[in-house]
């Protein structure tokens, strides 16, 4: 029988690993609650622009779905780096992933950000 761990992998340090799962979890809440909120609390769903800039501007909407947008960027992007590891990159290539990724989720998170800050402000 084959066993599995559950242990980091060679160059993913214990809190990044850490972070992985918990960021794993945190998705599948978030998904959860996410989807509740979108698509079963509205009779219909949002389906217009006015529904949803009214929906974000309803209190702790627009900090659960930045959350949620922080939480899935995250966690994708170290998955996708726990892939690249499985491939036994060279440190240099993956001191270069590292800042790609990090570059990548940094500008995801701030676009993400901003964009619902610009919503936030259209129903204002």
């Amino acid at each position: 029988m084959l066993e599995r761990s559950t242990a980091p992998k060679a160059g993913e340090n214990t809190w990044l690993w850490l972070l992985k799962i918990i960021s794993g979890v945190l998705v599948i809440v978030l998904l959860f609650v996410h989807l509740v909120v979108n698509h079963l609390v509205p009779t219909e769903g949002l389906l217009s622009y006015e529904e949803v800039i009214a929906y974000v501007t309803t209190p702790g909407i627009a900090l659960m779905e930045m959350t949620f947008l922080v939480v899935v960027v995250s966690h994708s992007l170290i998955g996708l780096r726990s892939i690249i590891l499985d491939l036994n990159p060279s440190p240099g290539v993956l001191r270069v992933v590292n800042w790609v990724l990090t570059l990548i989720g940094v500008a995801a998170v701030v676009y993400g950000i901003w964009l619902m800050q610009m919503l936030v402000a259209q129903a204002a």
